[in-house]
């Protein structure tokens, strides 16, 4: 096990400092930011339990807190035909109780002992819950997290499930159905992903089938996915190896293992042509949506379509936010982002309108600044800027002990790797304005692609009602 600590602030400081130094008079003179000496690292140890569950160990004494976190390896795409959002719903579940923790009392218990970062989060790849716990308290993280491993079923009944189920609903309400523009990104993933492909439905559920299930059928996919031998708890912090392994053997050990369903491979998502997608809504400003299917995460591609988005959008003088914001003034705002996921990922580029101007004047400006990124690449000195903001965001974030255990937890689900750091880092700093330009023809092209138009119209839905595709 490597005893190195990797220190976050050094690094990003290494980054900010190239960002300061590039010139931007001359491209052939504005070098990329790079590392310096031995690349970073986490210490890592992992280890396995009998009954299948992966132990990670950050060791890191500086601040005496300790992070667990917890990463099932379940989410939206594993849900059985007609149960969407139970993945979500099990999020809410597993605050409420288990067989040794009375009904509202986890965040009670925490909350005594001053705990910080608590939550759970789901995705459609993972569902994940979490802790910050004082050195000396451990102890209670470890059980908790344990007891509604082992014994959540004990304690989930009717009336938890249906009140559960209720506050899920809202939530959808509230983000989706009563949210501006909220339900556009729905029907953009219906189109993009097939009836069938597991990331066709939102991961916050549909009322319909929220509704159509019984206790029995959450009881049911618990006892499927929620099982030691498809989990991953990693501790960070300030900790002792040996007392920690032993508490973890003394409360995960105990818990059985599950036969997990085998998963059908899925094929990539391709476009054999432009769809175009014709949505009403009850705002003020017209919207347009462009969206490509894009290779998964870490995958080879996936790291410079995530720098091509920060060229295209990030800051004030980025491509697409200076033409159509400052120069053209028919963009209230603009936004390019390569959202990543473990069976396929979607580039996506969305931009308000200016009001007096049309989705239809967006797109046109939106394809005259891609078509020149494509014939002509882009700038050295926007690489350059684009790699200083990606790197140091990313060991910026790595400076809490909460982020570097969820950023080891997602090194280990998608490359098998939790000490994927390194290579994470080297995947943008080895990109060149070639590769770049490389992924913009490849991925990004103008006649396979979804382009949703949102038009204002008075008595829709503010989040949207699709009145037609072709």
């Amino acid at each position: 096990m490597s005893r190195r600590i990797f220190d976050p602030i050094r690094w990003a400081r290494i980054f900010a400092l190239a960002a300061v130094t590039v010139p931007v008079t001359s491209a052939a003179a504005a070098p990329a930011p790079s590392i310096q000496g031995e690349p970073p690292s986490l210490s890592i140890e992992k280890t396995r339990l009998a009954n299948g569950l992966e132990v990670i160990l950050h060791e890191d004494h500086r601040t005496p807190i300790v992070t667990t976190n917890v990463w099932y390896h379940v989410g939206s795409k594993d849900e059985p035909s007609g149960r969407n959002g139970f993945a979500h719903l099990f999020e809410h579940l597993m605050f409420q109780g288990s067989k040794h923790v009375p009904e509202d009392a986890y965040f009670r218990f925490l909350e005594r002992v001053g705990a910080t970062d608590v939550n759970g989060t789901t995705s459609t790849d993972r569902t994940n819950y979490y802790e910050t716990v004082p050195k000396n308290r451990l102890n209670l993280a470890l059980w908790l997290e344990s007891d509604r491993m082992g014994f959540l079923l004990s304690h989930v009944d009717e009336l938890t499930f249906t009140g559960q189920r209720d506050v899920v609903k809202n939530e959808r309400r509230q983000n989706y159905e009563n949210a501006p523009y909220g339900l556009v990104v729905q029907y953009i993933y219906e189109r993009l992903y097939p009836v069938g492909h597991p990331y066709h439905f939102l991961t916050i559920g549909t009322p319909r089938d929220l509704d159509a299930a019984s206790l029995e059928d959450v009881k049911s996919f618990f006892r499927t996915w929620y099982a030691p031998n498809n989990a991953t708890l990693v501790i960070a912090g300030d900790f002792d190896r040996t007392k920690t392994l032993e508490l973890v053997e003394k409360y995960f050990g105990p818990i059985p293992s599950g036969a997990l369903p085998a998963r059908a491979p899925v094929p990539p998502v391709t476009l054999a042509k432009e769809v175009r997608l014709d949505v009403a809504a009850g705002v003020e400003l017209p919207r347009v949506y462009i969206t490509w299917p894009t290779p998964p995460m870490f995958a080879p591609g996936d790291g410079d379509l995530d720098l091509l988005s920060h060229v295209l959008s990030s800051g004030k003088t980025s491509r697409l936010y200076k033409k159509l914001v400052y120069d053209l003034q028919i963009a209230a705002d603009i936004s390019a982002s390569q959202d990543s996921s473990q069976l396929g990922s979607t580039f996506e580029i969305v931009a308000t309108a200016q009001p007096g101007h049309t989705a239809q004047e967006l797109l046109k400006a939106i394809d005259e600044e891609l078509a020149l990124v494509r014939s002509g690449g882009v700038k050295s000195e926007e690489l350059a800027r684009a790699k200083t903001s990606v790197l140091s965001g990313l060991t910026f974030s790595l400076e809490r002990t909460a982020s570097r255990a969820d950023r080891i937890n997602l090194y280990n689900q998608y490359m098998g790797d939790p000490r994927y750091l390194a290579k994470d880092l080297a995947r943008y700093e080895q990109a060149t304005a070639s590769s770049v330009q490389d992924v913009a023809r490849r991925y990004l092209p103008a006649d396979k692609r979804i382009v949703t138009v949102v038009t204002p119209e008075k008595g829709a839905p503010v989040a949207g009602r699709l009145k037609g595709g072709s």
